[in-house]
């Protein structure tokens, strides 16, 4: 009888060992995925491809935020290159989109229109 208890104990506390590990979560790292720059991207893309289509974009401006955004595009790959996309770099990207949205407005909003 006290074997069997002993033997009840060893497995309860191993029991309680395995749950508590399992219930602790690894700590999330920073990882190579992006999805709110590439979120942002497609959006930027969307206005531009719009400010094209109704001749509010001339072909000029249209080419400059194009390679504004082929740079954050490459910007992105290079951040994502070693692995890791670090809060550092994710700030930069998120910088030079910020940069890049106002340009878009801008260009859509200088009254340069393309004829």
């Amino acid at each position: 009888m006290k074997r069997m208890g002993s033997i009840f104990s060893a497995l309860s506390i191993s029991i309680i060992f395995a749950v508590a590990g399992l219930a602790q979560t690894p700590t999330p790292t920073p990882g190579t995925k992006t999805p709110v720059v590439r979120h942002r991207q497609k959006h930027q893309q969307k206005r531009i491809s719009q400010g094209v289509n109704s001749g509010e974009l001339t072909a000029k401006e249209t080419v400059k935020l194009e390679k504004e955004q082929r740079e954050i595009q490459q910007d992105k790959k290079e951040a994502k290159s070693d692995g890791t996309v670090t809060k550092e770099e994710r700030k930069e990207i998120q910088k030079d989109q910020n940069k890049a949205s106002r340009h878009i407005y801008r260009a859509k909003h200088n009254r340069k229109d393309r004829n």
